[in-house]
């Protein structure tokens, strides 16, 4: 039986011959297809790491910018420019609780007379504490708060 699969003809060719050709020609036309696939997705990745350089360049730039245009004297200079706006006084420091019977007050009434409170400092040792004023309920330490 399997004698005759080797001697076996079709139309004067051997029917494993035939059947390797085929087999051979199937083969060949697969690896052509994967390298067609393959040489599309090569592209493809090149073309998207052309674009991911491209987008890190554009990144660069804009940190650049954004570096140059938060400069702090950058913007001090355009805000005396163009908004009339300077560094805050002393005078224009306030405290919440002066914020909280500001926003309390009727509209159309006077301001409440400014005071302003020393702050001194006490020496105990070898660190230095800040003495309250009178009157003062904060804690030493929470003046920020």
């Amino acid at each position: 039986m399997i004698m005759g699969l080797f001697t076996h003809r079709t139309r004067g060719f051997r029917t494993l011959n035939v059947v390797l050709a085929s087999v051979l020609l199937v083969l060949a036309v697969g690896v052509n297809l994967a390298k067609t696939f393959a040489g599309k997705e090569r592209n493809a990745i090149g073309q998207t790491e052309r674009e991911i350089r491209k987008e890190r360049d554009q990144i660069r730039v804009l940190q650049a910018e954004v570096a140059h245009l938060e400069q702090p004297e950058r913007l001090e200079r355009l805000s005396r420019a163009f908004l009339a706006m300077a560094p805050v006084n002393v005078e224009q420091e306030t405290t919440v609780d002066d914020l909280y019977a500001a926003s309390r007050r009727r509209p159309g009434a006077p301001p409440p007379a400014v005071t302003i409170k020393a702050s001194a400092t006490v020496e105990t040792g070898a660190s230095a504490v800040p003495a309250t004023a009178p009157g003062d309920s904060r804690a030493p330490g929470m003046e920020g708060q």
